[in-house]
């Protein structure tokens, strides 16, 4: 617990106010709840015999009492609000921070795990930390602090008893000690197989359209059943045996009244001077009362905190992850791009680029084809920093890519992906994802360029249409993306498949726009339709990480080689 505690401080550090008043109100509360039995004793004692009752006297105690009663309550309130406020705070916190950490993370750590378990730490453990801290706040404080106060009173009334209080009550804490233990790996376990279930589920809706054109439901529908009956068993195996903990500590808290109540009666027998009255003997019960309540609610909130801290550790992992390394250097950039002896593969036991080099003048339009697998999408990886090189290096405009800001360098690379990503927004929102301060002129203006006027005047909204994933094609989507680039205008770009789930009639009409954008700028165009690409002035023909064949269209169809095999496939018969 010691790394989770550390942690935990840590991050309370920015509530020190709630902390302080929400201590200061437990203490009230249990100074309220330590007098009580006091009140309680004096009004029984109050009753000498039958007929000799001082009622002034029980009236006088049991509006102290009264008043008590309502003081402690008004305190616990407010230290159940601050509770609160710091629980969820703190979880709000970490939680920030893992989204930070997750968008920092390198990729290349971020691909070995699935978006279903990254959302259920990121969610479901954020949610189970802030149950476990909340009844931290409001019970483990108030429950120490309990402990010992009643301690010091029942030694004060009668140390005996207090003897027998204090010899019976560890055996409790080292039961509840021993079983939160061995709990701890149950639930996280518990938390490993809702991860992995998230997973699943992530997986088959995402893509329920394939699943049911495969007829693969009944396949998906026995691994689902697997995940959750894996599931079922961790959490029966946290529950039962953190279940455990409460039955058992309240058996013994039992056994302490019962022991507490024969004492107690022995020594108002034996005791001649009466110092051990009925009152007394109701104020030691009620107090061995209170003392054995918080065991029963600390060995409950132990195994919440145990709960808390197997997530808090897998939320923790997150923020802890290794981050993207930076440079600083934001000078202009160009377009001049080399790679030096590049080497890079994603599992170091299969190579896949080896000892690239390659250089691409300023303005040079650069198409990349070859069949799958072959390094295309790979080598734009590693222009964009997504993944970094293992060996040699890539430099732009003469210095180093790993020398730039991230940031500044992403900002002057524009890229179209064949995978398109829409948000939730208006159209206007979406367009201006890298261009914040474009104008309604350059807006319109590039939704022409892109062929998406057509489209866009048909709403009644116009621009600020709200849009997302499920409300477009795949087209449609590819078109808002073209236009985004095109806002940006960036002296590099880069186009992977960036055409290939449009029709052709509107391909043919976008090609203008796409010499228009390319022109003076660098650009590395990834394509399968190499008529897409037969006016690029240099081809790179990849195959298995290197690139095999280089120079024009025309030069590479008389060479005879891997491109010409390729596009005869494409257009047999034409030249």
């Amino acid at each position: 617990m010691k790394k989770f505690s550390a942690r935990l401080w840590q991050e309370l550090k920015n509530y020190k106010s709630a902390l302080v008043f929400s201590l200061t109100f437990s203490v009230f509360s249990v100074l309220g709840t330590l007098v009580l039995p006091v009140f309680y004793g004096k009004i029984t004692d109050a009753i000498v015999s039958e007929g000799n009752v001082d009622f002034k006297a029980m009236l006088i105690f049991a509006a102290f009492a009264l008043g008590t009663i309502l003081l402690v309550a008004v305190c616990e309130r407010i230290t159940d609000v601050l509770g609160n406020k710091m629980a969820n705070g703190v979880t709000k916190n970490v939680r920030n921070a893992a989204f930070k950490a997750l968008q920092n993370a390198p990729l290349k750590n971020l691909d070995r795990r699935s978006v279903g378990d990254v959302l259920s730490v990121e969610i479901g453990d954020a949610d189970k930390m802030a149950d476990g801290l909340l009844l931290g706040f409001s019970k483990f404080f108030t429950g120490i602090l309990t402990i010992i106060g009643t301690l010091i009173c029942l030694f004060s009334i009668n140390y005996l008893v207090a003897l027998v209080v204090a010899v019976i009550t560890p055996v409790s804490v080292l039961t509840a000690k021993f079983i939160t233990e061995r709990t701890y790996k149950h639930f996280t376990a518990q938390s490993k197989a809702a991860g992995k279930q998230s997973a699943l589920i992530e997986e088959s809706f995402s893509n329920l359209n394939t699943l049911k054109a495969n007829n693969c439901e009944r396949e998906f529908e026995n691994k689902f059943a697997k995940a959750n009956s894996e599931l079922r068993g961790a959490a029966f195996n946290a529950v039962f045996y953190s279940s455990l903990t409460n039955p058992t500590t309240r058996f013994i808290n039992a056994a302490v009244y019962l022991a507490v109540t024969f004492v107690s009666a022995l020594l108002a027998i034996k005791t001649s001077d009466s110092a051990i009255t009925a009152g007394v003997i109701l104020s030691l019960l009620s107090y061995v009362n209170r003392y054995t309540k918080p065991f029963n609610e600390i060995t409950s909130v132990l195994t919440e905190i145990t709960a808390a801290k197997a997530s808090a550790e897998r939320l923790f992992a997150i923020i802890d992850g290794e981050t993207e390394t930076d440079g600083e250097i934001e000078s202009e950039i160009t377009g001049n791009v080399e790679m030096d002896r590049v080497s890079f593969s994603y599992d170091k036991s299969r190579e896949l680029i080896k000892d690239l080099s390659l250089k691409v003048e300023r303005g040079t339009k650069v198409a990349i084809v070859g069949p799958t697998g072959a390094g295309k999408s790979t080598l734009i990886n590693l222009l964009m920093r997504f993944y970094d090189v293992d060996g040699g290096k890539i430099t732009v405009d003469g210095i180093d890519e790993r020398n730039y800001r991230r940031v500044f360098l992403r900002r002057n690379f524009g890229m179209v992906l064949q995978e398109t990503w829409i948000r939730k927004g208006t159209i206007r929102e979406n367009l201006t994802l890298g261009n914040k301060d474009a104008s309604e002129d350059e807006i319109l203006s590039a939704c022409k360029a892109a062929s998406l006027d057509g489209f866009i005047s048909r709403l009644s909204l116009g621009l600020d249409t709200v849009i997302d994933e499920d409300g477009l094609s795949q087209g449609q989507k590819q078109l808002i993306c073209i236009a985004r680039v095109m806002l940006v205008s960036p002296p590099v770009l880069i186009l992977d498949e960036a055409t290939s789930n449009i029709d052709t009639m509107t391909e043919m009409r976008i090609q203008s726009a796409f010499y228009a954008l390319t022109k003076g700028k660098t650009s590395f165009i990834v394509a399968h339709r190499l008529s897409t690409i037969r006016s690029a002035d240099v081809i790179l023909v990849m195959d298995k990480g290197n690139v095999v064949e280089q120079g024009t269209h025309a030069q590479l169809l008389e060479k005879g080689g891997l491109y010409k095999e390729i596009y005869d496939s494409q257009f047999e018969g034409e030249t």
